[in-house]
């Protein structure tokens, strides 16, 4: 009877075995991963409803900003949940959810990526080229490089998981497992394109940025005209859009290094660890962004406050002044 409880499906001859933990640790485990998960929900729906809400938050910076909220909402909703599930090792939701799963996770971690290459092509171009700037970052050019972000990074998702995607067990080795395998090739590839060539571009990008930066902020405390105090008004709040996503893409380096050390290692068989911790990793990146959002920008404070109280509901609300 014992042999049976330590199943996931009793009743099946050839059951995985449930991934025992003690009682305490299981508990915590549980309430920590869950706390993160609603979190991440929450604070990306007030994230989305806030840009595409107010007019005033039309921007093309904010633009970036709402698809990689969406990315992140999808973590939350359907990466997240799964993981929660897995936990005991068991997975009860079937085939089509495991091969659906496998695809979402290659889809996310791609738009996210994609999402933070434009950010630092973003900010490079107003902060090392702000004359040209609204001629060249134009809202529908934005738009048009969401919907590719996104176009590409779903085409790039179903080619990782075709064969997931044809026959979900095919790598399973018991009922009521969920396995995601890649082999080495696409893997590399996978790592050349989702990891090493977007965060060497965003790495040169951003260098650049923070030189320029450090000059501007240099000449910003050298002026002193009235002329010369609005236009430093404008440059001051690039410089603080280019810290606050400088931060947001440092996070997302931080949380996705871990994970891609970890597929070098496992694909070279330096380790045998399940990379359970690094893929939460990830996406916890997903709960950090918005957090990141709420401490340095004070439109999403106020917005989040109007969508809590329900003010949005008022006749004119996407009028409000947030700025």
């Amino acid at each position: 009877m014992e042999a049976e409880d330590e199943l996931c499906f009793p009743l099946i001859n050839n059951s995985c075995r449930k991934i025992l933990h003690s009682s305490p640790d299981a508990a915590l485990g549980l309430s920590a991963l869950t706390t993160i998960t609603l979190l991440t929900v929450l604070l990306n729906l007030l994230v989305i409803i806030s840009i595409a809400h107010y007019r005033q938050l039309h921007t093309c910076t904010n633009l970036l900003l709402l698809s990689l909220a969406v990315a992140d909402l999808m973590v939350g909703t359907l990466e997240m949940p799964v993981e929660i599930l897995l936990y005991r090792g068991c997975f009860f939701l079937g085939d089509f959810v495991c091969s659906m799963y496998g695809f979402v996770s290659f889809l996310v971690i791609s738009v996210s990526v994609g999402n933070m290459v434009m950010i630092s092509i973003d900010r490079y171009v107003a902060i090392c080229e702000p004359m040209s700037y609204h001629t060249k970052v134009t809202y529908k050019r934005v738009q048009v490089c969401v919907v590719s972000c996104w176009f590409f990074s779903t085409v790039h998702a179903a080619w990782m998981s075709r064969e997931l995607l044809q026959r979900p067990d095919r790598y399973n080795s018991c009922f009521g497992e969920c396995v995601i395998v890649v082999n080495e090739a696409e893997a590399a590839f996978d790592l050349l394109v989702t990891f090493l060539a977007p965060i060497s571009v965003i790495t040169v990008l951003y260098m650049r940025v923070f030189v320029v930066a450090v000059t501007q902020a240099r000449v910003l405390r050298s002026q002193v005209t009235s002329v010369s105090v609005k236009r430093s008004g404008a440059k001051k709040s690039e410089l603080k859009a280019a810290k606050t996503l400088g931060l947001v893409i440092l996070m997302f380096i931080v949380c996705s290094c871990p994970y891609y050390v970890y597929t070098l290692l496992y694909d070279s068989g330096l380790t045998q660890s399940s990379g359970a911790a690094e893929l939460w990793l990830i996406y916890l990146n997903s709960c950090i962004n918005p957090i990141i959002y709420a401490f340095c920008y004070p439109w999403f404070l106020r917005a989040s406050k109007n969508i809590v109280t329900l003010q949005i509901l008022k006749s004119g609300s996407s009028d409000t002044i947030l700025l």
